[in-house]
C-alpha cells in the first residue's frame, strides 16, 4: 500500500500544494497513492493524538508513506527521528519529496535507523538531565514544586467530557459503563461526578 500523508497546522493553510507535489512525484515515478491521510493539527501534538499515529499502527512491512517533507511528520527533531526509527525497524518505507529521502530496508537505511535511534536516546537523556538540573536549581532558590499537599489537580482525565458524561447519566447509564466507555476506572468516574456536582439519577 502507498499512503500519501498531508498535514497543515492551521485552517488557513491549504493541503492542495502538498497533494500536488505528491501527485506529481507519483506521476513521474509511475506510482499511485492507494489512500490519502489529511489532517489539520500542530506537529507538536502527541503522535497518538494524530491521524498519523493511527496510520503508522496499521501500516505493514513494505508499505510506503509519501509526504512532501520531513517537517510534515513533526515539529521537532526528536519526534521525527522516533517516527523514522519505528518505520525503518518495521521495514516501512518513508519517502519525502523536497528532502529527497528514501528510507527503507536497505543497508543505508539500517545505518540511518541506528543513528536516528541513538540520537533520539541522547536527546531524551539531555532533556531529562536539563529538567533535573532545573528542578534542583529551583529547589535551591526556595521554590516549592508541585501541588500543595492534599490538593487535587484541576485537570483530570475526564476534564472536557462533562457534557457527554451528563448526557449518559441522564440516560441512567451506570458509572461502571461510563468508565468502560472512556477507558478509565469506575472510581475515577465516581470522583469526577462528585467533584463536578453532577446530578446522578436515582441518587438520594
Amino acid at each position: 500500500m502507498i499512503y500519501g500523508y498531508i498535514r497543515v497546522s492551521t485552517d488557513k493553510q491549504t493541503v492542495e500544494n502538498q497533494r500536488f507535489e505528491i501527485n506529481q512525484y507519483c506521476k513521474k515515478n509511475v506510482l499511485a497513492v492507494d489512500r490519502w491521510i489529511e489532517e489539520t493539527i500542530s506537529g507538536i501534538k502527541e503522535l497518538n493524538e494524530r491521524k498519523l499515529g493511527k496510520l503508522l499502527r496499521r501500516m505493514k512491512q513494505d508499505d510506503v508513506l509519501i509526504c512532501s517533507e520531513l517537517s510534515r511528520l513533526g515539529r521537532n527533531l526528536l519526534m521525527i527521528m522516533g517516527i523514522l526509527n519505528e518505520c525503518m525497524n518495521r521495514n516501512i518505507n518513508v519517502w519525502t519529496i523536497k528532502d529527497n529521502y528514501r528510507l527503507g530496508s536497505d543497508i543505508n537505511s539500517k545505518v540511518l535507523a541506528f543513528a536516528f535511534g541513538l540520537s533520539a536516546e541522547i536527546e531524551r537523556n539531555l532533556i531529562s538531565q536539563r529538567t533535573k538540573e532545573a528542578l534542583v536549581r529551583k529547589r535551591s532558590e526556595g521554590v516549592i514544586l508541585g501541588r500543595p499537599k492534599g490538593s487535587r489537580s484541576k485537570v483530570r482525565k475526564l476534564t472536557g467530557r462533562e457534557a457527554e458524561i451528563k448526557a449518559l447519566l441522564d440516560k441512567k447509564t451506570s458509572q461502571s459503563a461510563i468508565a468502560r466507555i472512556f477507558g478509565v476506572h469506575r472510581l475515577t468516574v465516581a470522583q469526577f461526578v462528585k467533584d463536578t456536582q453532577m446530578f446522578v439519577p436515582g441518587a438520594s
